[in-house]
C-alpha cells in the first residue's frame, strides 16, 4: 500500500493541481491543429521535451483509447475524439437564431462579433462571427481570455463576489488592490449598460460589450464587437453600443441557450 501511495504522489504536478501523465497526454493532443493535422514522434519529442520512451508509452495509450490514429509518417486525431466532439457540440453550440443575429450584426457594423461566458478566472468564446474587413480581430470558439481584462470581463463581473475579484487581481499583471478597480469598472459598465476597453489585453484592439441576461436579470454572457483601435472612434463606439444592446435583447428574447445548461432555455433561468 505504501509503494502505491508513493507512486501516486510522484504522478502529481509540482503545484498539486493535476496528474503529470494526464497533462502530458493532453499536451500531445494539443499539438494537433488545422494547420498541423499530423504530428510525428520527433515533433512530439521536440515539442514536449520528454524522453522518447515516455512519448512512445503515452502515444501507445492514446492510440489504445482511440484518441490518436497511426497514419503514414505520424499520428492524426483518432475516432475517439469524434465522439467527444459530438457531445461537446451538443452542449456548446449556439442556437441558429443567435448566430443569425450575430452575422447580421457583424455585416452591419463591419467588426468581429463574439459571445463570451465566464469560466473561473477566464472568459470563454462560445460563438463568433468575423468582420468582413481583411484587417480584423480573430477569436476562435473555445479560446480563453483572462477575466481581469477587456470589455466583456467588465460585463461578466457585474455580480462577482469579492473573493473572485481578489483571485482575479492576484492572477493579473497587477496586485491585490486591483480588485477595487475591477469592481469599479464592472459597476460603471452596469450603470452605462455597456463597457469599452482599449489595448487592455491585445495591443491595438478596442472592444465594446453588453450583457446577455436571463429571465431573472442575471448576466449569463456578454455580446461584444472588437477590432483595430483606429476604427473605434467615439461616434462609432456609441453606435456599436446601441446596436449591441438591441441585438442582446433580441437574443435574450429568443431564449439564449447558455452552454453547459443541458440545452435548457435561459427563460427557465
Amino acid at each position: 500500500m505504501a509503494s502505491s501511495g508513493a507512486g501516486a504522489d510522484s504522478e502529481k504536478e509540482p503545484n498539486g493541481t493535476g496528474v503529470r501523465s494526464v497533462r502530458r497526454a493532453l499536451d500531445i493532443l494539443g499539438l494537433l491543429s488545422e494547420e498541423r493535422p499530423l504530428i510525428t514522434l520527433r515533433e512530439i519529442t521536440e515539442s514536449t521535451g520528454l524522453p522518447k520512451t515516455t512519448v512512445l508509452r503515452l502515444v501507445q495509450t492514446l492510440e489504445e483509447s482511440g484518441l490518436l490514429w497511426s497514419d503514414a509518417g505520424g499520428y492524426i486525431a483518432g475516432p475517439g475524439l469524434w465522439r467527444w466532439a459530438y457531445l461537446a457540440r451538443g452542449q456548446w453550440e449556439i442556437p441558429r437564431a443567435t448566430r443569425k443575429v450575430m452575422r447580421e450584426l457583424a455585416d452591419r457594423l463591419g467588426e468581429t462579433v463574439n459571445i463570451f461566458v465566464p469560466r473561473d478566472l477566464h472568459r470563454v468564446c462560445v460563438a463568433h462571427e468575423e468582420s468582413p474587413h481583411p484587417l480584423r480581430h480573430v477569436v476562435d470558439v473555445g479560446d480563453e481570455q483572462p477575466l481581469w481584462a477587456g470589455a466583456s470581463s467588465k460585463i461578466l463581473l457585474r455580480d462577482a463576489p469579492d473573493t473572485l475579484l481578489r483571485r482575479l487581481a492576484l492572477a493579473s499583471s497587477h496586485d491585490e488592490t486591483y480588485a477595487d478597480q475591477l469592481r469599479a469598472s464592472a459597476q460603471e459598465a452596469a450603470r452605462r449598460g455597456y463597457a469599452v476597453s482599449s489595448s487592455e489585453w491585445d495591443e491595438g484592439l478596442t472592444a465594446v460589450a453588453v450583457p446577455i441576461s436571463g429571465a431573472s436579470g442575471a448576466v449569463i454572457a456578454s455580446l461584444s464587437v472588437s477590432g483595430p483601435d483606429h476604427r473605434f472612434t467615439y461616434e462609432a463606439v456609441e453606435r456599436f453600443a446601441t446596436e449591441l444592446a438591441d441585438a442582446a435583447r433580441l437574443i435574450s428574447d429568443q431564449g439564449f441557450t447558455r452552454p453547459l445548461n443541458g440545452g435548457r432555455q435561459s427563460k427557465a433561468d
